[in-house]
């Protein structure tokens, strides 16, 4: 297994607010790591969130205490405490510093192990699967729109075009318990995963980056190549993409 991970601040923002995390060796008790966080808030807060979000997930699974104790069913478990804390704390940093109040951040965070795929997902960042016949969203976006989509008040179509479209209904930085959603995925004919926060599924439709992902190349190039071209699509917001080779050629 190969992956590579990059952010770029994009064409129009004059800072970047996403964060990102990729780690291919064991860690703690899991297999390998991968996190990446969309921030949100005002002046530098969403930047904060966003970086203290990946910090407090990756040393909570480095640190933990009962490593020995955990398996391969309670990786998801291990992924939702590791969000749920980072939570808890991003929610104590906004309540303790005026200046940082209502920051958030999207969280993606998973692991590969057993041809498998085990998530926890907040917000409108999205994981695909990409194989040689298809890509699939893999995540569902907490966003406003979604939520009509789901209730069956407006199209796909409308979405795309809707004011309302970058309104995200979940993100971590919350106070009390946060609902994540878990997703534990059998890989079968996945040839790689892709992590990427909504500046790169703006910017590429699914098509497009599924004939990047399966360009020729290290998986290095192909996930610049993924940021470069929003870039030239526009760049209109913070660009980030993590790429897992699982099972390529």
């Amino acid at each position: 297994m190969y992956a590579a991970g990059f952010t770029d601040k994009g064409q129009t923002r004059s800072q970047n607010q996403d964060a990102i995390f990729v780690c291919c060796d064991t860690l703690g008790p899991l297999p390998n790591l991968f996190i990446l966080a969309d921030g949100m808030g005002g002046h530098n807060a969403g930047e904060i969130a966003s970086a203290r979000a990946v910090d407090y997930i990756a040393d909570y699974i480095r640190n933990f205490k009962a490593a020995e104790f955990v398996q391969p069913d309670n990786f998801l478990d291990l992924l939702v405490s590791a969000v749920q804390e980072a939570n808890s704390k991003i929610y104590k940093m906004s309540e303790d510093n005026p200046e940082m109040q209502g920051m958030g951040t999207t969280i993606i965070v998973c692991t590969v192990y057993d041809k498998k795929i085990i998530m926890v997902h907040v917000g409108d960042s999205r994981a695909y699967v990409v194989a040689p016949t298809h890509i699939t969203q893999i995540t569902e976006d907490h966003t406003y729109v979604e939520e009509m989509i789901q209730a069956g008040e407006l199209t796909s179509e409308e979405a795309n075009i809707h004011p309302n479209r970058h309104v995200i209904t979940r993100a971590l930085g919350i106070s009390g318990p946060l609902e994540a959603d878990g997703i534990v995925r059998p890989l079968s004919d996945t040839t790689t995963v892709v992590l990427c926060s909504d500046g790169l599924s703006d910017m590429l439709d699914d098509d497009a980056i599924k004939g990047i992902v399966e360009d020729e190349g290290f998986v290095e190039h192909r996930t610049k190549h993924l940021i470069e071209e929003a870039n030239l699509r526009g760049g209109h917001d913070n660009i980030s993409a993590i790429l897992i080779d699982v099972n390529r050629a």
